[in-house]
C-alpha cells in the first residue's frame, strides 16, 4: 500500500519526513494541507491529527504525527537510516530529541515570523533572540561534525534528515551555509545523495504559489 503523507512544501518537518521516505525507497505520494488556508484548524483535519499539525502520516492502519515518530518509523519498517546497532540507534534518537527541541522547533518559529507574518504584526524583538539561540545550536552542530561525514553512525540516518529539514531553504533567517564549514559540506553531502530533492520539489506547496493566486 502507498503511504501518504499530509504535508505542505514550506513544512520543514514535513520535509524530514518527505526525505526519509524517498530514501529509504518507500512507497508514498503527497496529500496537500492548504495550512495558510487555515486547513489544519478545520473539523475534518482535526479527525486525522487532534492536534492540528503537519505532518502526518498513514501507512495502511498506522497513523503517525509528529515527525520524530515517523522517522522513526520509516527507519524501523525500512531496516533503513536508522543506525547499524543498538548504541547507533540511541545516538540517532539523541540527535532526534536534540534537534526537536534546540534547532527545527526555534528555525521553524524563527523563519515563520521572519518570512510568513506580515511586518505589522511580527514580535520583531524576538527574532533576535531566537537567532542567538540558533548560533549556540549551530555551534554545537558545527562542531559535532568536525572530522565527521553523519551525525550518528557511519552512514547517514534519520538523525542526519531530521537536523538538516530546515537547512535547505532559501528563505532567510539568519543561517549562512558559508558561516558553517562542517554544516555545509554536511549538507552537501545529504544533497548528494540519490533522491535527495529540495523541499519544494519534494512537496506540493510553495510562496510562489500563493503569490500565483495573490
Amino acid at each position: 500500500m502507498t503511504a501518504k503523507l499530509y504535508c505542505f512544501g514550506e513544512s520543514g518537518n514535513a520535509y524530514k519526513v518527505a526525505l526519509a521516505l524517498t530514501l529509504s525507497g518507500m512507497d508514498w505520494e503527497p496529500v496537500f494541507v492548504d495550512f495558510f488556508n487555515g486547513e489544519t484548524r478545520t473539523p475534518a483535519f482535526r479527525a486525522i491529527n487532534v492536534m492540528g499539525e503537519v505532518p502526518v502520516l498513514v501507512d495502511d492502519a498506522v497513523t503517525l504525527t509528529q515527525s520524530g515518530v515517523m522517522l522513526d518509523y520509516i527507519s524501523s519498517k525500512t531496516g533503513k537510516l536508522g543506525g547499524k546497532s543498538a548504541a547507533e540507534r540511541r545516538e540517532v534518537l539523541r540527535w532526534l530529541f536534540w534537534d526537536n527541541h534546540k534547532l527545527s522547533t526555534q528555525i521553524g518559529m524563527t523563519r515563520f515570523q521572519m518570512n510568513f507574518v506580515p511586518e505589522a504584526k511580527r514580535p520583531a524583538e524576538l527574532i533576535p533572540f531566537f537567532q542567538a539561540r540558533l548560533k549556540s545550536a549551530y555551534t554545537v552542530l558545527n562542531s559535532h561534525l568536525e572530522g565527521r561525514k553523519w551525525v550518528a553512525g557511519e552512514a547517514v540516518t534519520v538523525a542526519d534528515l531530521s537536523c538538516c529539514g530546515y537547512l535547505y531553504y532559501p528563505e532567510p533567517f539568519g543561517f549562512d551555509r558559508a558561516d558553517w564549514p562542517n554544516i555545509d559540506g554536511w549538507l552537501s553531502r545529504i544533497s548528494a545523495l540519490p533522491g535527495w530533492k529540495a523541499p519544494y520539489d519534494l512537496m506540493p506547496g510553495s510562496p510562489a504559489d500563493r503569490m500565483k493566486t495573490a
